[in-house]
């Protein structure tokens, strides 16, 4: 589950932080300080004491450390918002003013020792007067700079919500694809199997190990939500050696696969539906010949694949068999946007070509206009 967004009452800092933050901030403007009086002084040709305007102003900074830290634990409980607003703000000027009393406490009782006064002040005739004066706008400052600290932090935990819920969001949308894909597939290949049984058992039972393997292969790739070109390949080899063994002659496979798209990643199972469209759309329904290509390169930043019959069945046809490419469109948008595209086209000399434009994920040459090298690697990936 997604962290729920923070309280009204909840600070997005530790407090330790605020502590740092809040004694190196006040301890510089104490440094700050004692240099423009002693600047001041020099100017005017009067004598100073640096120890004495270290201690002066120091001391009378360090006194606004736990003060800070109070009035930011305060507007973190009551942060002024469009709803009761009123009220915190009456709660934040209640602070205010408690931290000008115990600010004219701490310098009252420590004049004796420090002589921000001449002689020693009446607390409440010159003391509580001077603080009311100087402390209670120094107060709001730091109010002010607590709220944007804290409006600043939970926009950016908000963000991160968002961002994060998003995320969840795709990969439920991917489960539920996949939870649909699998079973679909399984059963495709399951009757094909069952309608084998009764023919030819030895040919049933090559097709049994071909989907054991396909099933193990499958599983070990269940929970990644990229794979390589090589390894999605491998996996639909497993799922045409099945179909192989049950239409035999009537179905031909051409590989059209240039080797430097092997490495790409792209989503497991991502050709596989559509070539399970070809076989049970066009190839399984026919009594002649047929064959199906699958062809992979680059065009520049983008890798295309395809997955191409020639057999009769329309595109309404194809496009109707929902689970396959509805699936992949899904698919796609969830994990590019619009970033990858798929089309369903007719061939002129009949039959069915499903074209996918990816955005390339590992930098290499284009290999568009070369056409697919028969290398040993693609060789023994391809060999029946």
């Amino acid at each position: 589950m997604p962290a729920p967004p923070p309280s009204p009452t909840s600070a997005p800092w530790k407090w330790w932080t605020v502590w740092l933050a809040s004694a190196l901030g006040w301890t510089a403007y104490g440094l700050l300080y004692a240099y423009q009086e002693a600047g001041m002084l020099a100017e005017v040709g009067n004598a100073y004491d640096w120890a004495y305007l270290l201690k002066v102003r120091l001391v009378g900074m360090w006194g606004w450390i736990p003060l800070t830290v109070s009035l930011f634990w305060l507007s973190a409980r009551f942060t002024i918002r469009r709803k009761g607003a009123a009220a915190q703000v009456a709660w934040l000027m209640a602070g205010a003013i408690a931290m000008v009393f115990l600010r004219a406490l701490y310098i009252y009782a420590l004049d004796p020792w420090i002589h921000w006064y001449e002689s020693p002040p009446d607390f409440w005739r010159d003391v509580m007067p001077t603080s009311l004066q100087n402390n209670l706008l120094i107060s709001w400052i730091v109010i002010g700079l607590a709220h944007a600290v804290l409006y600043f932090d939970r926009a950016h935990a908000q963000e991160r919500l968002a961002t994060e819920l998003q995320a969840r969001l795709t990969q439920a949308r991917l489960d539920a694809i996949s939870a649909q894909l699998n079973p679909h597939f399984l059963f495709n290949a399951l009757n094909s199997i069952a309608e084998m049984v009764h023919v030819d058992a030895k040919r049933a039972d090559e097709m049994l190990v071909a989907l054991s393997e396909l099933l193990r292969r499958s599983l070990d790739r269940s929970r990644r939500q990229w794979v390589s070109l090589r390894d999605e390949l491998g996996l639909l080899r497993q799922y045409l050696v099945i179909e192989k063994v049950r239409l035999g002659d009537r179905m031909q496979v051409h590989w059209h696969v240039a080797e430097e798209c092997l490495d790409e990643l792209v989503p497991p199972l991502l050709l596989q539906p559509l070539v399970e469209n070809a076989v049970v759309h066009a190839i399984a329904r026919r009594l002649r010949p047929g064959t199906l290509r699958i062809g992979a390169g680059f065009n520049g930043a983008v890798m295309w694949l395809d997955v191409e019959d020639d057999g009769a069945d329309a595109i309404a046809d194809i496009e109707g068999h929902g689970i396959g490419l509805a699936n992949t469109r899904a698919r796609l948008e969830a994990l590019y946007g619009g970033a990858a595209s798929l089309e369903v086209l007719t061939n002129p000399s009949g039959g069915t070509r499903v074209s996918l434009q990816l955005p390339r994920t590992v930098g290499r040459r284009s290999v568009a206009e070369e056409g697919p090298p028969a290398s040993p690697a693609l060789q023994e990936l391809f060999q029946p």
